[in-house]
This record gives C-alpha cells, sequence and structure tokens, in this order.
C-alpha cells in the first residue's frame, strides 16, 4: 500500500475527519487532501507525530512491510504490537511487553525470558520449547554479546 491509502485508511479508523487530523498534526485541511490523493508525503516531524497519534510506525505508514521479530523474545510483532519510547514513537525493534516508555520493562536474564515465554509457546514440548528459545535468544540484538574488537 502507499501512503495516502495507509494514511486514509488509519484516519478513517480513528473515526477522524480530514480536519480533525490536520488539527492534531498542526497542518491544514488541505495538507491532509494532498497527501490522500497521492500529490505530497508530510515531511518528516509530521510522520512521527502521525505515527503517535496512530500508534504505528513510519515505516507502516509508508507502506513498507512490517515482518519484524521482537529483538528481546523473539515474538513476530504486528504493528499493533510494537513497544515504545518515551516521547510515544513505536520502537520496530521490540515488542510491547518486553519494551515500554524508552527502556525494557523487566530487567531479566536471558534463562529467565526463556522461562517467562514458555507458557505463550503453543506448540512443542516444554523441554523442545526452551532449546528452541536458548539456540534463537542468543541471535537477538537484546542479548548479543559486545561487538569483538577488531585487530
Amino acid at each position: 500500500m502507499e501512503f495516502k491509502d495507509v494514511f486514509k485508511d488509519l484516519r478513517k479508523k480513528a473515526g477522524l475527519s480530514q480536519n480533525d487530523a490536520a488539527e492534531k498534526l498542526f497542518v491544514t485541511r488541505q495538507a491532509v487532501s494532498r497527501w490522500e490523493r497521492g500529490e505530497t508525503i508530510p515531511e518528516v516531524e509530521t510522520l512521527r507525530a502521525a505515527s503517535r497519534l496512530f500508534g504505528v510506525s513510519i515505516n507502516a505508514l509508508l507502506g513498507y512491510p512490517t515482518d519484524l521479530q521482537c529483538q528481546s523474545c523473539g515474538m513476530p510483532i504486528t504493528p499493533e504490537q510494537m513497544g515504545r519510547e518515551k516521547d510515544g514513537t513505536v520502537n520496530e525493534s521490540y515488542c510491547k511487553w518486553c519494551w515500554d516508555g524508552g527502556d525494557f520493562l523487566a530487567g531479566c536474564t536471558m534463562e529467565e525470558m526463556v522461562e517467562y515465554c514458555l507458557p505463550y509457546m503453543p506448540f512443542g514440548t516444554p523441554e523442545s520449547n526452551r532449546r528452541f528459545l536458548m539456540d534463537l535468544l542468543p541471535s537477538l540484538e537484546r542479548w548479543k554479546g559486545p561487538a569483538e574488537p577488531q585487530e
């Protein structure tokens, strides 16, 4: 989907008129109309504001694919499940159960994360799921060790 379609769909789902959206984004109704006709795309700061307003990432607004995986627990993330930064913008790297307000919700170890996730895994046995998570988590950004120094 293109920005014009994504924006219009999100605006309508939020129950906002073009005027309402314009007021919330501090732009004119004509600007919103031009976006929805595909004539222009908002500037970066306005995209950030729209991201906060609709609760989606800027990538989602721009129509980019969002096949993402939480870099803490490994769960696939939909736009509605993405974590939030302190300013309310979406963080595409972590789910809302791992990241909120610009920080991890639980300061746990990798082993504690495995045990936390196990009850939510509907497939396999607890032991096979534990092995799966112990193999997966070290490959995710949160659990990777510091980069090796280059010689």
